[in-house]
């Protein structure tokens, strides 16, 4: 194996070369965008401008992959006089802590979002409620405001041309869509209307993840103002988006490799998995909840010393969650992120299992980079990870783990499994799998 490491920190080094231009790409993009949320601004007091994204360049400094990006724009509302209504996610339509926002009848204050634009008011109005702020319309005015907007910044000169692009805004959908230019890098933005709130999400609260981060930022982190975000034509939900890139910069303090192993297993998946961003399949999302629950499984700093050990932790993660078509949420272990009917969860695992016997047929930035491919060597090792226990922490120790790793061909006999097999579709999750949400 050691013959190998040279190639992975190859690969890892052209990756972080190209970390501080896509940073600087990411801030010219936002600076045009910015300068359009302005003129919102300026024209709607209502919406706000948010200039603390520092954490988005980080994030978008660790990826390959071009997925849209969403541009919180924070509503001019006192949230805390705000009624929330709590509703389940099925009715909602989607996501996790949907609720509407309701006016109260006394609301002082609150006057601006009472105006046809934005309000609803309720059948059943009365001293409690008079009625909603319903997303359709608020994202309906943020819309004709962007137009606006962009064509005042246009007509000054304020932007350059070419730099924006708002032929998307006409797609009827819960984010409206922009493409902005920063050098030869077209980035797709979201812009998404959120309500800032302390509100108290219980899903949040009973979060005890803290093992493998550092001491106290999970209570920290999870204590702060959560998003409110449109979920469907009236409902809101929370998004916990922001909170879970904090989390991700909290990993970034600790030693180790764990943000390196995101960021190649990021560019494996546009460049191999995802034929360069042409299919669909895994996010940087569905990664980045990977790597966090790896961080709880392997909390040791000895678990992410060495790369190739580090990304092979994300690997069996994400493998055992496309065996049991189940990934948690990370702060809500209940919403299965890989619902989605889209993704082809058995061509996916083929994928992934496919990188992890071999590696060196992806691990390259120029097709002059690629030697001759030696035979796999840890299938077996991979499919016995896939059916450790999880309620035995001694099997996924640091020096075990390696070791299994380094068997070659052998397949190694595993409580009682002699030739694992992996779960099948019908199978229920965790029972056969040992991934950290095993049931």
């Amino acid at each position: 194996m050691a013959v190998q490491v040279p190639l992975w920190h190859h690969y890892l080094q052209a990756i972080r070369s190209r970390g501080a231009p896509r940073a600087q790409d990411y801030q010219r993009a936002e600076n045009v965008l910015l300068t359009v949320l302005e003129r919102v601004h300026a024209l709607d007091p209502r919406f706000l401008v948010d200039y603390s994204r520092d954490l988005e360049a980080f994030q978008f400094a660790l990826r390959s992959s071009e997925d849209p990006l969403d541009m919180e724009v924070p509503l001019w509302v006192d949230a805390e006089a705000l009624l929330v209504e709590e509703v389940g996610a099925a009715e909602a339509g989607a996501g996790l802590g949907c609720c509407r926002l309701g006016i109260p009848g006394d609301g002082a204050g609150l006057e601006p979002w009472t105006t046809a634009d934005v309000f609803h008011a309720s059948a059943e109005a009365g001293a409690q409620c008079r009625g909603h702020i319903v997303p359709c319309k608020v994202l309906r005015v943020l819309k004709d405001l962007l137009v606006a907007a962009i064509v005042h910044c246009k007509h000054h000169g304020l932007m350059a041309p070419g730099s924006l692009n708002a032929d998307s805004l006409k797609e009827e959908q819960l984010r409206l869509s922009l493409l902005v230019s920063s050098g030869w890098r077209t980035i797709r933005f979201h812009v998404v209307p959120v309500v800032r709130s302390k509100l108290r999400v219980p899903v949040l609260e009973r979060t005890q993840l803290t093992p493998g981060f550092p001491e106290g930022s999970l209570r920290r982190i999870i204590c702060q103002e959560v998003a409110l975000v449109p979920a469907s034509a009236e409902r809101w939900r929370v998004s916990t988006d922001y909170l879970l890139t904090r989390l991700l910069a909290a990993l970034g303090s600790l030693q180790g490799h764990r943000l390196d192993s995101l960021s190649i297993l990021d560019r494996v998946n546009h460049e191999s998995w995802r034929d360069g961003g042409q299919s669909p399949g895994l996010t940087f999302g569905h990664l980045k909840t990977v790597l966090l629950w790896a961080s709880v499984l392997f909390p040791a700093p000895e678990d992410w010393a060495e790369l190739q050990g580090a990304v092979y932790r994300l690997l069996v993660v994400l493998l055992c969650s496309l065996a049991t078509r189940k990934l948690p949420h990370f702060l809500s272990p209940e919403w299965n992120l890989l619902q989605d009917p889209d993704l082809d969860l058995g061509a996916l695992y083929q994928r992934v299992e496919r990188f992890a016997s071999q590696p060196e047929a992806s691990l390259r930035i120029h097709v002059t980079h690629l030697g001759p491919s030696p035979p796999p060597r840890i299938r077996g090792g991979i499919e016995a990870l896939l059916q450790l226990p999880a309620r035995d922490p001694a099997y996924w120790a640091t020096a075990y783990f390696d070791v299994l790793l380094d068997k070659g061909h052998a397949k190694p006999t595993l409580c009682g499994i002699s030739e694992p097999q992996l779960p099948t579709r019908g199978s229920t999750p965790g029972e056969e799998c040992g991934c950290p949400w095993a049931s």
